[in-house]
């Protein structure tokens, strides 16, 4: 970590901020705005931290945002992405030699790779200088954040989760949150579809407690590592040795027989009972909503070891864009190769950061035959954490970069008619709070790789449609029309919503000689003249088996909440939303320096 800040330092991508902040919200709050700021703000060092509840002033600092930018993601990985990506397809795509100087040359390059593993050392550890151990554990001494206000507690946000499975054959290293109960206990936020989730149902049937360390710091490769999307049953410190070309170094853990990095900054120790499972949440996520309360798995802290000098690693979520944006950028363009393996006709894929990655992708492919992007979208929707994803768009090999928004959704408008929609049931991730039930729910694949041919609509200006619009169905608030110029230009229209949207869409059919695309929304809470967070709400808020509706040429989106007017049963959450009286409170110190404007972009 001392390596890592002063490589920010001198790179001028760091901001020290000295001034006295708490652990509650103030920190969260003000790393949340930084990484709103253009390419990401800069990381930032808390050097005067205090938790005023308690009365404790911490004697480490909390780094945050240390992701967050292209620069700063290329500083820490030590080379660029692309030459990570390339080195993976080699791999994948070695053949055996044919000549002697061949075999050479691949023997060199075997040999090189026996580096890449991880290491076990039984020399002194600097992550084990100090440990706490019986009545001396406390999380509290900590500095583990809680970052919004309807949070259920402190939440670790960065750190690496060591398990094995029973048999102690396959570690796994994940990311998963983790809510401080009390002193000595942590809340397990891994969900069913995760390794260490089926590692905890092998220890639950044999009737045994299961080991877990987590680390915090250290190189924040190891963090990177943690969130790798590696088959089950691979150890994603490998990704760590074929990035750095040498192995993680490992120290045994005082309490568990589970391994951790020798130079990590915290280490927590403890055991699962797989009968004990505890209420957990709710925190505030990336999907810029809270997660509900749901029961999970509970730790037992029975070690606690830190280096003495150390800084305490952290990230915060909530609405787009955040620090995973970035992480999310290096995973994608290096698991690429993997993922074409699955589906080798793939070209490109792309995942927009403020739908919240697994609410859509781009992906550009070959297409070789009719329904060809049909199957793609099977392939996705089987493959590992692709599977989660809700809403796919297809693009034939001719679409412009994937990065080209409005280019690439002109491309799909002009193409597009309900005959390319295609729906279907699967699983999703957990986090997910728009289906009508947990884990299962809509998919929506748009297959852009055919064009059909159809007239434009005969368009009118907002005010004289709005009129119209509100003729039929007088909840309509105010209505703006996106990519005009195209042959299938999207309505939305904001409502203050009384009655399910789909009566909404049945009055609208009248107009259909007018509306192609129509996307309701409620009008709290969201600007229709603000694409980037409208694309962010509706994304979020629609089961595609539910909320879309077709008549003729029209198709109708509801991004509304849910409630029961819509049969939904489930809680709707509350949006992440920032404290006005912490930004009062960072403004008075001088310290929150977010442009207005930006503030109300992003809708914190």
């Amino acid at each position: 970590m001392k390596r890592t800040i002063a490589l920010l330092k001198n790179n001028n991508e760091l901001r020290v901020v000295e001034e006295e902040v708490d652990i509650y919200l103030e920190i969260p709050h003000l790393a949340y705005a930084e990484v709103k700021k253009k390419d990401g703000g800069k990381a930032i060092l808390f050097t005067n931290v205090v938790d005023k509840k308690n009365g404790i002033k911490f004697q480490e600092g909390v780094l945050m945002n240390v992701f967050g930018s292209y620069k700063r993601c290329e500083l820490i990985f030590g080379r660029t992405i692309e030459s990570i990506a390339e080195e993976i397809t080699k791999l994948l795509h070695m053949k055996p030699p044919e000549k002697f100087f061949d075999k050479i040359s691949m023997a060199g390059e075997l040999f090189s790779l026996k580096n890449i593993f991880p290491k076990r050392t039984t020399a002194k550890a600097a992550c084990q200088q100090l440990k706490y151990l019986d009545e001396s554990i406390d999380l509290y001494k900590l500095p583990i954040l809680t970052t919004w206000e309807q949070d259920g507690g402190p939440f670790i946000t960065m750190g690496q989760v060591y398990t094995q499975s029973l048999d102690g054959e396959m570690i796994n290293l994940g990311m998963y949150r983790l809510q401080v109960y009390d002193k000595n206990h942590l809340g397990m936020h891994w969900q069913i579809h995760k390794d260490s989730s089926h590692f905890f149902d092998q220890y639950q049937k044999a009737g045994k407690k299961m080991p877990v360390s987590i680390a915090i710091g250290g190189d924040p490769l190891y963090t990177w590592c943690a969130t790798a999307p590696l088959p089950y049953g691979v150890n994603e410190l490998l990704m760590y040795g074929l990035i750095k070309k040498e192995g993680a170094k490992l120290v045994k853990s005082l309490t568990t027989p589970l391994y951790i990095p020798h130079d990590v900054d915290y280490v927590i120790e403890g055991w699962v009972d797989t009968n004990d499972m505890k209420i957990e949440g709710p925190f505030g996520d990336h999907t810029g909503y809270y997660t509900l309360e749901e029961p999970y798995p509970v730790m037992q802290v029975s070690a606690i070891t830190m280096k003495k000098e150390r800084t305490y690693l952290a990230t915060v979520v909530g609405k787009p864009p955040l620090e995973d944006k970035y992480m999310g950028w290096a995973t994608g363009k290096i698991f690429f190769p993997l993922l074409k393996t699955t589906a080798p006709d793939l070209l490109d894929y792309h995942m927009p950061e403020n739908a919240g990655f697994h609410n859509l992708i781009l992906a550009k492919m070959q297409p070789h035959y009719k329904g060809h992007a049909k199957q793609f979208m099977h392939a996705f929707w089987g493959a590992g954490q692709m599977s989660f994803v809700k809403h796919a768009i297809f693009l034939d090999e001719k679409a412009p970069k994937l990065e080209s928004y409005e280019a690439v959704t002109a491309y799909v408008l002009d193409r597009f008619t309900p005959k390319s929609l295609f729906i279907t049931e699967g699983i999703l991730d957990a986090l997910d709070h728009s289906s009508p039930e947990t884990l299962v729910g809509g998919k929506l694949g748009i297959d852009a790789t055919a064009a059909y041919k159809l007239d434009a609509p005969q368009l009118l200006g907002d005010e004289e449609l709005l009129a119209r619009v509100k003729e039929v169905m007088p909840d309509a608030l105010n209505l703006h029309q996106y990519m005009r110029r195209t042959k299938n230009p999207i309505t939305v229209i904001s409502v203050n919503k009384t009655k399910n949207a789909k009566q909404y869409f049945d009055a609208l059919v009248e107009l259909s000689m007018h509306i192609r695309i129509v996307v309701f929304v409620d009008a709290q809470k969201n600007d229709i003249f603000n694409s980037y967070m409208l694309i962010w709400r509706v994304t979020n808020n629609i089961d595609a088996q539910r909320d879309i509706f077709i008549s003729g040429l029209m198709v109708g989106v509801d991004g509304t909440n849910k409630n029961m007017l819509d049969g939904f049963e489930r809680r709707w959450p509350d949006d992440v939303d920032c404290t006005q009286s912490v930004i009062d409170s960072l403004k008075s110190k001088g310290i929150w320096d977010l442009n207005e404007k930006v503030h109300e972009k992003f809708q914190l």
